[in-house]
């Protein structure tokens, strides 16, 4: 049997198949070959075109279900467009596929070379895109002839074979690095008086290389370049540090990095100080501290004695019962009962208000209540408890979704109140509780100071 190229396939004939009964893919196949036989002539039989390939092989995909068949017809041709559409025409005809009922409907008739002019047209705006982006300008061009040229001119001294800089010899002072590489980003730079030390693992040929010279070491942002440096002390008379900035070595710098760095090198006893100082934790009573306190102003002694009587203090109201525009509700009773049982979690709780109770809704970490709220759904929460302190972030993200109440430890000295939204510490809410739990929270938050009374006896008055 002839079988179709795939580069001379022009159409594509796709159909569908529906059955009453269950049937399979050799049934299928003879019932296409048998009920178009004569059907077209002779030139358009589907056995000669298949033996002369000018159609592919006919591809079958049966499947039942409820004890019915369905399935899908491929029949690849190389024909004219008109001969193609009368076999796609031809299968319509068939009505009975094995012992049962058959419909065949065709779905479409593919022409396989509009994919490819798609493909080819993709394919040439891909092509031409690249075209430019890959020609390099003559500073690129000039840039790169440079940095081979300097690459080039990497040498190797002592029995060592360390790397370094061709002006190694001739110049006075040198440029120690750690490693090959950090030799090459230097020679890009234009600086070709540097010596690679070869890591930790320092060389005694080092002390000859760098005999009479002045030296610079150049050391990676990390702790192996503070260890490079202890290491080089045992061998050479270090005179200035440089160092990259913190986290970064020194082959990946750029020039510019390079420059500022080198240009802000210390001698070797700022170096080995700062090393100490800073790899040494400061002593407590080394420790400076600050007394913010005022200093103490002379008074007279009408001063001192009036200020000597104690003043009246009375018993502390909760500043939301002091604002006006704060109503202490029955319902936040219910909030404190919610706020004593999660005392020492450090977790927030989302509720939602049915009647003077409110609903627990989920409880989450306070680090990820930020992203928890952002996702809220206005008006899915009513209420908030926080183990912790209430800071205006959560009361304007709050404010955005319709909670109508926050209740925290604590909150802001200062807060740009959201219109419909109550700010409560714990203990004004807990202080109006009566639970045991609510008596023993409230006990263990510490009163307020007292008021300090001096006294001063008369004779000293005199006296003074």
């Amino acid at each position: 049997m002839g079988k179709i190229g795939v580069s001379a396939t022009k159409y594509i004939v796709k159909a569908k198949i529906e059955t009453t009964g269950v049937v399979e893919k050799p049934d299928v196949i003879g019932a296409i070959f048998g009920q178009t036989e004569g059907l077209l002539g002779r030139e358009l039989e589907l056995r000669e075109l298949q033996k002369g390939g000018r159609i592919g092989r006919i591809e079958v995909k049966v499947s039942s279900s409820n004890g019915k068949g369905s399935g899908t017809i491929e029949i690849p041709t190389s024909l004219s467009k008109e001969d193609t559409a009368l076999i796609a025409a031809a299968l319509e005809t068939i009505e009975r596929i094995g012992p049962c009922d058959s419909k065949i409907t065709i779905e479409a008739i593919e022409d396989v070379r509009t994919a490819k002019r798609d493909y080819v047209v993709d394919r040439a705006k891909a092509l031409l895109a690249s075209l430019g982006q890959d020609t390099p300008g003559s500073t690129e061009l000039s840039d790169k002839v440079k940095v081979q040229i300097r690459t080039g001119e990497l040498k190797e001294y002592g029995p060592a074979k360390l790397a370094g800089g061709p002006d190694l010899e001739k110049v006075k002072d040198i440029i120690l690095v750690e490693g090959r590489a950090d030799v090459i980003n230097l020679l890009r730079s234009n600086i070709t008086n540097t010596l690679s030390v070869g890591g930790t693992n320092i060389h005694p040929s080092i002390k000859d290389l760098c005999a009479g010279k002045e030296v610079t070491v150049f050391l990676d942002g990390d702790r192996g370049g503070d260890l490079i440096l202890k290491s080089l002390m045992q061998f050479v008379k270090v005179e200035y540090v440089a160092k990259a900035a913190s986290g970064m070595e020194v082959e990946e710098l750029s020039q510019k990095d390079i420059i500022k760095a080198l240009r802000s090198k210390i001698t070797i006893e700022s170096a080995m100080r700062h090393q100490g100082t800073s790899s040494r934790p400061t002593p407590r009573y080394e420790r400076k501290t600050y007394d913010r306190r005022p200093a103490p102003r002379r008074t007279s002694d009408r001063d001192r004695s009036s200020r000597d009587r104690p003043m009246a203090r009375g018993p502390m109201t909760p500043r939301e019962l002091l604002d006006p525009k704060v109503e202490f509700k029955p319902s936040y009773k219910s909030l404190g009962k919610i706020a004593v049982g999660m005392a020492g979690t450090g977790n927030a709780c989302l509720l939602k208000q049915s009647g003077a109770n409110y609903r627990e809704i989920g409880k989450v970490p306070k680090s990820e209540l930020s992203s928890v709220l952002k996702n809220l759904q206005q008006g899915a929460a009513h209420a908030l408890i926080l183990d912790s302190s209430v800071d205006q972030a959560i009361i304007n993200l709050a404010g955005t979704k319709g909670i109508k109440c926050i209740l925290g430890h604590s909150k802001p000295f200062k807060i740009k109140r959201t219109p419909g939204l109550t700010v409560l510490s714990t203990r004004d809410i807990v202080s109006k509780t009566s639970s045991p739990a609510a008596a023993r929270t409230t006990s263990a938050i510490p009163p307020a100071p007292k008021p300090i009374i001096r006294k001063v006896s008369a004779k000293k008055a005199v006296k003074k």
